[in-house]
């Protein structure tokens, strides 16, 4: 196996060959700070790159394999974004306002670091994480490896960057309104939003009012379930601990789903302005739709009920970035589109907030309908392809919220109701295009079932073998 192929085979497999003895930590790291100096100039996906720091844990890594130790990710790189803490290292939250280091590790990367896992450097996010694109006044603009002149998506577009040009085989991501599922569909990578409380937030006890969750990017499915497997599990703390899975997810990974019913549409809910869906994007969920019955489900098109939960998210979403916003250091570093977010939440009364969130249980009700009659709902993940680099950029909080809002429409609802929920990637339609992408959503507390059929997905439509072209 040469340096590409090595760099693109993900951790699952980085995680056997390891164990095998046919490759060692040190050759690992050593192959992606080699790409990260080549490539990353062009991308600007790490915020950092902690090469000294990675190169003494894989000798110890190297060391602790030859003694016969094992561990699920023992000597495996990765990567994080710069939000989880890794003690003695900055968080900036792609922020300039963040002077101390952290005092501890976040539960997150703890229990990576536990497994063994190797950390390379931290991936860059806009400020907050706020928005579905990677681009702020500090740390620059995050390039899109398909083509340098669109945006790799958000909040999570660093670690979608860096995974999609094989600058790591996996990196963390987070999603409060679409963060992992966006830089996935946009970066051509399978991303999956766990259920809500599946990966500790901790030391927070939960981020914007519940919609955040944390997981991570990859290329194959089956690494995804292993970071899973990993990561997932309660920490004394959190606001939410929902059920353990019933199997491993690497197990759910190999499993074939059986035959399931599928319903798909292209409507979205209105969280704050009226939603867009690109013909181009219709026509790529209707192309998993033909795959999927071609495997054999019951494919068949249902709206979902969405009633007016859209009322009901944006209160959420910006009283969410308003309570993190007051709380957080040197607010006055921060940039002046972020300082107006935080202004519209905290403008918002605070029973209209209070309301936003208890709503949820009748709103999810009336949405989860939709599994009465079907096993799982495909839906796009975004509106629109990947737009130009630098689209929003001088657009104040009000004018790009509204326009997020209409391109970005269908990811959100499912934050709101806390369940799993996954992008898939879906080659171009034409030779030299953009990806795309296919949402599937699953009953809460399901991630296996959304693990199990896009693995399925993934052998029939063969995306971890398409790579940006210059990146190979």
């Amino acid at each position: 196996m040469d340096a590409s192929e090595l760099a693109f085979a993900g951790i699952h497999r980085q995680a056997e060959l390891l164990r095998d003895g046919a490759v060692s930590s040190h050759d690992l790291v050593s192959t992606y700070l080699e790409r990260i100096e080549r490539f990353d100039g062009r991308l600007n996906a790490f915020r950092v790159v902690l090469a000294e720091r990675a190169l003494a844990e894989a000798a110890e890594a190297d060391r602790r394999i030859a003694a016969g130790e094992t561990a699920p990710l023992l000597g495996v790189p990765i990567a994080v974004k710069d939000e989880l803490d890794v003690a003695g290292e900055l968080t900036t939250h792609g922020t300039a306002a963040v002077d101390a280091p952290a005092a501890a590790d976040s539960a997150h990367y703890r229990r990576l670091r536990e497994a063994g896992a190797v950390l390379v450097g931290k991936t860059n996010l806009p400020e907050l994480a706020i928005w579905p694109f990677t681009e702020s006044q500090t740390w620059g603009r995050t390039r899109n490896p398909w083509n340098p002149e669109r945006n790799s998506g958000g909040s999570s577009g660093g670690s979608g960057a860096a995974v999609a040009a094989g600058l790591i085989g996996a990196a963390s991501a987070s999603d409060g309104g679409g963060s992992i599922r966006i830089p996935a569909a946009h970066c051509g990578l399978f991303g999956l939003k766990p259920q809500r409380g599946r990966i500790s937030l901790l030391p927070e006890h939960e981020h914007w009012l519940g919609l955040t969750v944390t997981g991570c990017l990859t290329r194959r499915v089956i690494d995804t379930a292993l970071w899973l497997d990993v990561a997932a599990g309660a920490e004394p703390g959190d606001a939410d601990t929902p059920p353990p899975p019933e199997r491993p997810y690497v197990e759910a990974a190999a499993t074939p789903p059986g035959t399931l019913r599928i319903a798909t549409t292209v409507s979205a809910p209105r969280p704050a302005a009226p939603p867009i869906i690109a013909d181009e994007v219709k026509g790529g969920i209707a192309r998993i739709g033909d795959v999927l019955s071609s495997l054999g489900h019951t494919v068949f098109e249902r709206d979902p009920d969405w009633g007016r939960v859209g009322d009901d998210i944006t209160p959420r979403y910006l009283g969410g970035i308003a309570g993190e916003g007051r709380e957080f250091p040197n607010r006055e570093r921060l940039e002046g589109r972020t300082r107006g977010m935080i202004r519209m939440g905290s403008m918002l009364p605070g029973a209209v907030v209070r309301r936003s969130r208890a709503a949820e249980a009748g709103h999810a009700e009336r949405l989860n309908r939709i599994f009465e009659e079907a096993d799982v709902l495909l839906t796009p993940v975004v509106g629109i392809p990947p737009p130009p680099s630098g689209r929003w950029a001088g657009r104040g909080a009000l004018r790009t919220l509204l326009s997020i809002s209409r391109s970005y429409p269908c990811a959100i609802a499912w934050n709101y109701t806390g369940q799993p929920a996954a992008s898939v990637p879906l080659p171009p339609s034409s030779p030299g295009g953009l990806p795309l992408a296919g949402q599937l959503i699953a009953p809460p507390n399901r991630e296996d079932l959304l693990i199990s059929l896009a693995a399925q997905l993934e052998a029939e439509i063969g995306w971890p073998e398409r790579i940006p072209e210059e990146y190979a």
